[in-house]
């Protein structure tokens, strides 16, 4: 080491991308011991110096790569390094292509099969949609140019966060949504959504997260990428339905970081499955069986990112009708800065 300063625990950690948590781990595993533990506080201190090693474990724990696999990799000098990185990807392909296999099987094992329909579908034969009432508002907030988009139409219900040089983009991928009756009918629609998205684009860098239910009777549809959400409300209390599409939900998940330090980590906007260009745009799909008094809730992040999670809460449980509800929740976006475009859409399904 050094004769320069040794770095607390905090900042050695605010300049390697690691936690605190994650380091005192890596710290009892041997993978990355400080240079300095005080003896009678326990506390660690870093050299500079450890920097290097530190993001690299950073960037491997962000491939997925297992820790045991991480110490031999940091270990090695850079070529081996790299040789022991390329055998370790190959077999994650590998794998990930066996385990693809695998679903795919079990897919086509529980997908009910279509039966053949000699004429066109009467209205007896297509799946009613339940009766709910709705509503939706966006707002431009702090932006420029309105990116958002919200669709409300008969049993679908969709936001899209576009992203980008070109306005449009999340209005095309919406009016893109055909009628779905089936998951695979959604998952369909989304691909539809994702060509309007290329056809609209001016830029490589455009695109939108897509986030849509349908109602059809009994059963909810839903398809989602990126990071708006569906939350449900089921007796008064609060359920959060989507996964967001980011790098930092991903830190989260794995333990990496704190919901609290997510909020405050830079990379919480990183979005990395959304309708654009370098990103997976195969949604994540969903079938929710309703109840009666069920109340379904579309955010963009404009909203959820904005609110505290307690108001957000109180606002979309209220006793309200789903008018009352997105206005009450654009009043709240509007008076805690509203910095972002921001979209709400409420159903409530009948009692």
């Amino acid at each position: 080491m050094s004769d320069e300063p040794l770095l607390p625990i905090g900042d050695f950690a605010r300049a390697s991308g690691l936690t605190v948590k994650a380091l005192r781990l890596y710290d009892e595993m041997g993978l990355l011991a400080p240079a300095e533990v005080d003896a009678t506080t326990g506390y660690r201190r870093y050299a500079a110096a450890q920097l290097d090693r530190a993001r690299l474990v950073a960037r491997l724990r962000l491939a997925g790569m297992p820790l045991a696999r991480i110490r031999v990799v940091a270990d090695l000098p850079p070529p081996a390094a790299a040789a022991e990185l390329t055998s370790y990807w190959r077999q994650v392909e590998a794998d990930t292509a066996t385990a693809r296999r695998v679903v795919a099987d079990l897919v086509e094992e529980l997908s009910p099969e279509e039966e053949a329909v000699p004429h066109a579908p009467t209205p007896s034969t297509v799946p009613p949609a339940g009766a709910f009432t709705g509503a939706a508002r966006t707002g431009t907030g702090g932006r420029d140019a309105q990116l958002d988009a919200v669709r409300l139409d008969g049993p679908l219900a969709a936001v899209a966060d576009g992203f980008g040089r070109t306005p449009d983009v999340a209005s095309a991928a919406l009016a893109a949504l055909g009628p779905a009756r089936s998951v695979a009918g959604l998952d369909d629609a989304v691909r539809r959504a994702a060509e309007a998205v290329v056809a609209t684009s001016a830029s490589p860098e455009d695109g939108t997260t897509l986030t849509a239910l349908v109602v059809t009777g009994r059963e909810v549809l839903m398809a989602h990428l990126g990071d708006s959400r569906v939350h449900l409300v089921r007796r008064g209390r609060l359920e959060r339905l989507t996964r967001d599409h980011t790098l930092v939900q991903t830190l989260v998940d794995e333990g990496r970081l704190t919901a609290d330090e997510a909020l405050l980590d830079n990379r919480r906007v990183l979005i990395n499955r959304a309708l654009s260009a370098g990103t997976s745009s195969d949604p994540d799909l969903a079938v929710r069986v309703a109840e009666p008094g069920d109340r379904f809730v579309l955010t963009t992040d404009g909203v959820h990112s904005v609110l505290d999670a307690a108001e957000l809460a109180g606002l979309l449980t209220a006793d309200a009708d789903p008018q009352a509800v997105v206005d009450a929740v654009a009043q709240a976006v509007e008076a805690a800065g509203a910095p972002d475009n921001w979209s709400v859409v409420v159903l409530d399904l009948d009692g």
